[in-house]
């Protein structure tokens, strides 16, 4: 666990935590305006919604999902270890992967390479896209 997140855990250290978050949701704020785009455009290329996301950069949302983070990470271009990490989920030496949303499927898979996951992802994309 990291050092952030144990800190997170315990009520005592409650101010930290509030700390981590507004240090996080600044961080994220300056990756948006990085790529010059508004809450409005991140909702539309992410599905997150403006309000949500709005309310990650003022560190009121204490832990967004991996899911989330992970959709963020893939627009902002950078690493989702790092988004990870930055609200305290425990990272792993391994953990050079996205995350598996669905351990059946993946089971089912068997190990694939990035290269194939990338295009499986994307194939995914083109068919939800499709059924709207």
């Amino acid at each position: 666990m990291t050092y952030q997140a144990t800190h997170c855990i315990f009520a005592s250290h409650i101010k930290q935590c509030s700390l981590i978050m507004k240090e996080f949701g600044e961080y994220l704020k300056a990756l948006r305006e990085a790529k010059g785009l508004s809450l409005r455009e991140v909702e539309r290329k992410t599905e997150v919604s403006n309000a949500y996301l709005s309310q990650m950069e003022s560190g009121k949302i204490k832990q967004p999902s991996p899911i989330t983070l992970n959709k963020l990470a893939e627009l902002y271009g950078i690493s989702y270890n790092i988004l990870m990490e930055k609200v305290g989920y425990p990272i792993t030496q391994h953990s050079n992967r996205q995350v598996t949303h669905n351990p059946p499927l993946a089971a089912r898979i068997g190990d694939i390479s990035d290269e194939e996951e990338l295009e499986l992802l994307q194939y995914l994309k083109l068919i939800r896209n499709r059924r709207r």
